[in-house]
């Protein structure tokens, strides 16, 4: 990963700010232009999600009759479909996307398999190490094909057996993948640990952050914000602000702060030009993201700037999606 750098609107002089505006004056289409783009491409990616979303849902099926994981098909045509989908520059809008639609377990599957092949791009991991994750992160669930269909979609709340039948699915997991000759062991790995955390505070072994291998601490991050993203039987998806501050607020002491604020920073990078509502009920465009606070970005509004590194009393209460709808 490439060292990070000072923030890029640390001091901006009042010349640099009025050059900023100016541009932004003259250039009222280009996000426009920009979107349109990124909607035709999604709905693509979107359809060969759809396809296989209900691919994996024939494998988990095939899985639980016969313990044999088809890894073959699994590499031949769903991978490719992940790879691809993980071009896409722009991830909010592609799982926003995503994120209302139905048979919530097996597209989780494909959805945390492209989030965590986004975030081993970003992180420049060798090519090795990016399949693997990206097999991993497709796989990372692979365990809940064991669990019986009344406790993985019961709709209330777990009882304490159900729950502690929940929690084997890593293990379930790692016990199919971990023979597997044509699989990096890590994949196995992958599934085995993606639910332990930084603190301690995990499982199945509760192991601390020294002990959790890089890929499963990205496929972990993967996993938690598609989940709060979606809605599920037993949970609305939250709104995508939440999503983002919480997972923030969890840099230090759950995940790895490293690959959490590279994702955090590029998830709120993908939203520059697009408008928001601000908590003092101003409505602005993003301008510029800081590396080091993501969510205190520069937002342009009408012609003043407001860095929202500077009024720590406001904040992004919402981000208003120009070509779908309002989140």
């Amino acid at each position: 990963m490439k060292k990070a750098t000072p923030s890029t609107f640390m001091s901006l002089t009042n010349q640099e700010v009025e050059t900023l505006l100016d541009t932004i004056r003259n250039s009222p289409t280009v996000f426009e232009q920009q979107g349109k783009y990124e909607e035709t491409m999604i709905e693509d990616v979107s359809r060969k999600i759809d396809q296989a979303s209900r691919q994996m849902e024939e494998i988990f099926e095939g899985i639980f009759a016969t313990g044999t994981v088809p890894i073959k098909e699994i590499k031949d045509e769903i991978l490719p479909v992940i790879m691809q989908a993980a071009e896409i520059p722009h991830i909010y809008h592609l799982f926003y996307e995503l994120k209302s639609k139905d048979e919530y377990t097996y597209r989780h599957t494909v959805c945390v398999g492209i989030i965590s092949a986004m975030i081993g791009k970003w992180l420049e991991l060798s090519e090795p190490d990016l399949m693997a994750l990206s097999l991993g992160g497709t796989l990372h669930d692979l365990g809940k094909a064991k669990i019986p269909g009344e406790i993985l979609n019961k709709p209330g709340r777990l009882t304490q057996e159900e729950y502690r039948e929940m929690k084997r699915h890593t293990i379930y997991g790692y016990q199919l993948l971990r023979n597997i000759s044509e699989l990096d062991k890590r994949v196995a790995l992958i599934a085995l640990q993606h639910h332990e955390r930084e603190d301690g505070g995990g499982y199945p072994f509760g192991l601390l952050g020294g002990k959790i291998d890089r890929l499963a601490k990205i496929v972990a991050i993967a996993d938690v914000y598609h989940a709060m993203s979606s809605s599920r039987v037993y949970h609305q998806a939250e709104p995508f602000h939440i999503v983002i501050s919480q997972m923030q607020s969890d840099v230090f002491g759950k995940f790895d702060p490293e690959i959490m604020l590279v994702f955090l920073f590029r998830i709120m990078d993908s939203l520059v030009g697009r408008r928001v509502l601000l908590s003092s009920g101003e409505v602005g465009r993003i301008i510029r993201v800081d590396p080091y606070e993501p969510l205190r970005a520069l937002v342009q509004s009408g012609d003043a700037l407001i860095d929202l590194r500077l009024n720590r009393g406001l904040r992004i209460s919402r981000v208003l999606n120009d070509s779908i709808v309002e989140v």
